[in-house]
């Protein structure tokens, strides 16, 4: 039996408590869940998820006490708060389905409004957005949302978001106080404690340049010159490494950005790349490519079932002001749906018309 001084009061915090935590995690969750300081002389009591187990922090003055009770018998349980959890979310459920059914038929009155607007579907479209409206505040009232009008819904605060992945490289930044000492009475600060936030940032591309230096050495018997053979590179004498001919090639192809638009990229971070240069990177490329594209093109015409279409595209050939269509084909190997363990892969191939001869000449 611990003797506590008169007008002590016991505060019993509420949840689930890691007991794993020690001093500085539950005088941190005191200052955070109950808006209390750790050291007034109360006495804070967790709980743990089974119950069993339950810690209690009390401050005698000249330190923090932390002691630790395990329940042979029973658990401490919160009848009264399990019973308020479990009417807060059914009536939470409630409020989500009713708030889905009023914006499936939003949805289809809107609809109708748009086809031939009539005064009465209006009325009840106005209705039932108030309605929508009530609903959706109650709900981010019980869900501790934020509700703010001018933000759609999706784009709200929620209580809870999803953390970044954790192959993605950190920055710590550490913040201490202003001065080493309390700023109300100058006694000295310990370690309590810590807050911690995650801000997603994007570090634009940086352009990095190899310096490859080749020593050269003379022998002192008979004055021969050795030295280390110069490393091969994606393009004869070319000064792309193969990262930024990676980028160029992703960047036009996969992102669907022009080779004049990375010129102009590449041009405010401070390098002149011009478009006939990166032109005769991408045609290097393709050379340089041009055996995986044959085991590719191998692979999708193999025997099996093969898919194929073509997509119109307007093809400016030198020499010409105007345009002609082209077409670009695209043949697809793909047997999952049958059972096939094979990976599906895609080949392209232009013609300069949708004649059957360049199909027939493709798949012989």
């Amino acid at each position: 039996m611990i003797p506590l001084p008169s007008g002590t009061k016991i505060w019993l915090v509420a949840g689930i408590t890691d007991m794993r935590n020690g001093f500085n995690g539950l005088a941190a969750k005191v200052q955070t869940a109950l808006k209390d300081d750790p050291m007034s002389g109360h006495v804070f009591i967790f709980r743990g998820r089974s119950g069993s187990q339950v810690k209690l922090l009390w401050s005698t003055g000249d330190g923090l006490c932390l002691l630790t009770k395990r329940l042979e018998r029973g658990a401490l349980r919160l009848a009264e708060q399990e019973a308020l959890i479990h009417a807060l979310q059914e009536k939470l459920s409630n409020r989500e389905r009713e708030i889905d059914h009023l914006q499936a038929q939003l949805d289809k009155l809107r609809r109708m409004n748009f086809g031939s607007r009539s005064e009465k579907v209006s009325r009840r479209i106005a209705q039932m957005e108030a309605d929508l409206n009530r609903l959706q505040k109650e709900s981010d009232t019980l869900t501790g949302r934020v509700y703010d009008p001018a933000v759609q819904r999706p784009l709200r605060q929620t209580r809870t978001r999803k953390p970044f992945p954790e192959s993605l490289p950190r920055d710590e930044k550490r913040l201490l106080p202003a001065a080493p000492c309390c700023p109300n009475c100058g006694g000295s600060l310990s370690y309590l404690g810590e807050d911690t936030a995650e801000q997603l940032e994007l570090m634009r591309s940086a352009f990095r340049v190899i310096r490859t230096v080749r020593e050269k050495h003379a022998c002192t018997q008979c004055d021969a010159i050795v030295q280390a053979p110069a490393p091969s590179r994606p393009i004869e004498r070319g000064i792309a490494g193969p990262g930024l001919l990676a980028r160029v090639l992703t960047s036009k192809y996969a992102e669907h950005t022009p080779l004049y638009c990375q010129s102009e990229i590449y041009g405010r971070q401070g390098v002149e790349l011009s478009r006939s240069l990166l032109s005769g990177w991408v045609d290097a490329c393709c050379r340089l490519l041009s055996p995986l594209e044959e085991a590719l093109h191998g692979y999708v015409m193999t025997d099996g079932k093969l898919h194929a279409d073509d997509t119109p595209v307007q093809v400016l050939l030198p020499g010409n002001k105007k345009t002609k269509t082209g077409r670009l084909w695209a043949y697809v190997r793909d047997d999952r749906n049958a059972g096939s363990a094979l990976a599906p892969a895609v080949w392209f191939a232009y013609s300069p018309d949708r004649k059957g001869i360049h199909l027939s000449r493709t798949v012989q």
